[in-house]
């Protein structure tokens, strides 16, 4: 395979070439040995390097997912500011995402909010420094329903999501229930965005 045109203009309709996957996060903090042992548990990972102000952490295949850099006199987190709004994890399957969040309670690390959004099932938590965090298992089983499901009317009366308890959802396995029954949104009508602030 030879070398792309790199001169050539994009088509009418195109953009740019999009990358082949999210590689990591970099997060700003005061106290690095706080966020750096929060990751580690909430995400069962491990230090990669951890030498200054900086420690890398990974979970998987990759070197890093999650970089912490600790710069004096950052301030706290202004929740009315522009910026990133919450980083979000995948799990395979609903029991994995409920197993996860049994061991994050285990450990003292609480949900801030559970919701079903209709094309995923989702526990948020934050972290000491406020940044929300999403962990979630897809309700589709591919891509192309779940965008479906996002383009009809179900999801245009209520793009936010019907609030569930995750013990509920354990017990529920426990008595039988089938994952898929589990992931099928009850539908409550229309919602405002919930006050992220105050969670």
């Amino acid at each position: 395979m030879g070398l792309p045109d790199f001169d050539a203009v994009p088509k009418e309709g195109q953009t740019t070439l999009p990358p082949s996957a999210l590689a990591h996060v970099v997060l700003r903090t005061a106290n690095l040995k706080r966020m750096q042992d929060f990751y580690t548990t909430f995400l069962g990972g491990h230090v990669v390097f951890a030498g200054g102000p900086l420690s890398f952490i990974a979970y998987d295949d990759e070197h890093h997912r999650i970089a912490l850099i600790e710069i004096p006199d950052t301030a706290a987190k202004i929740y009315k500011s522009c910026g990133l709004e919450h980083i979000a994890f995948a799990f395979p399957t609903l029991a994995d995402l409920l197993l996860a969040y049994r061991q994050r309670k285990h450990h003292g690390i609480l949900p801030v909010w559970s919701v079903n959004h209709g094309p995923t099932t989702s526990i948020y938590y934050k972290d000491p420094d406020g940044n929300m965090l999403e962990t979630q298992t897809d309700n589709f089983p591919s891509a192309d329903e779940a965008t479906a499901f996002m383009m009809g009317p179900l999801f245009a009366e209520n793009a936010i999501g019907t609030d569930f308890d995750p013990e509920a959802l354990i017990a529920a396995l426990r008595q039988g229930k089938t994952e898929d029954e589990l992931k099928r949104r009850p539908e409550i009508g229309s919602r405002a965005v919930p006050n992220f602030e105050t969670m």
